[in-house]
């Protein structure tokens, strides 16, 4: 039986667990893929140097789309000052898309979008992210780029996806070229993000977790 609080009320498994306070963050990212994110994120955690890796959390969490906010929000509310909450996930066939980003950030959800799929992101590591509207064709267009640079065949559930990235691509360079891209569509007069194609904004939360 659930034990109970001062309140009377009945604690959760989640609640019952001591939390302990990661010192430079809990990272609860919400994604709407059975894979991909999951294998991209954990392998940046797992990339970080140990003394950063053990004080920094990253939970991912797979979805579905119209459940994204109300699964981030109930999530982030146990230990709410301490969970930083994301959402990630494509423009693909989203209906809603601008939408869906607009009511998370207006609920203090940041937003890891990528137009037209998360491979555009993918695509900045190997120093370019091309004009491509599909993202059935941007997803068969970076497996064969991947496959050229890298010498094995793209997965979306490949756990070693993100080290065979930075291996032989740059992190870092991908993150200014992403950073350009959305500066350039914002230049451009576009307003929504189903507009700005390519672009993606992964990049702003790779970057602060590599920051730390």
């Amino acid at each position: 039986m659930a034990k109970k609080d001062r309140t009377g009320s009945r604690k959760t498994r989640e609640q019952r667990k001591q939390f302990k306070v990661p010192e430079l963050g809990y990272y609860l990212i919400v994604t709407n893929t059975e894979a991909t994110e999951r294998c991209f994120f954990t392998g940046l955690h797992q990339a970080l140097p140990e003394a950063v890796r053990n004080k920094l959390v990253i939970k991912v969490i797979e979805t579905k789309t119209r459940t994204m906010i109300d699964k981030c929000l109930e999530l982030t509310a146990y230990d709410a000052q301490y969970r930083i909450p994301w959402i990630v996930f494509d423009r693909d066939q989203v209906q809603g898309f601008d939408e869906i980003i607009e009511e998370a950030e207006g609920k203090g959800i940041q937003v890891g979008w990528s137009n037209p799929c998360f491979e555009i992101w993918l695509y900045a590591y190997f120093g370019s992210m091309p004009v491509i509207q599909d993202s059935w064709t941007c997803c068969s267009d970076f497996g064969r780029v991947y496959e050229n640079k890298t010498g094995q065949k793209y997965s979306k559930v490949d756990e070693q996806m993100y080290g065979r990235l930075c291996k032989f691509g740059d992190e870092e360079n991908a993150i200014q070229i992403a950073r350009q891209k959305l500066e350039q569509c914002i230049r451009e007069g576009k307003t929504k993000p189903s507009e700005m194609c390519p672009c993606t904004t992964v990049h702003e939360l790779v970057g602060e977790i590599r920051s730390k």
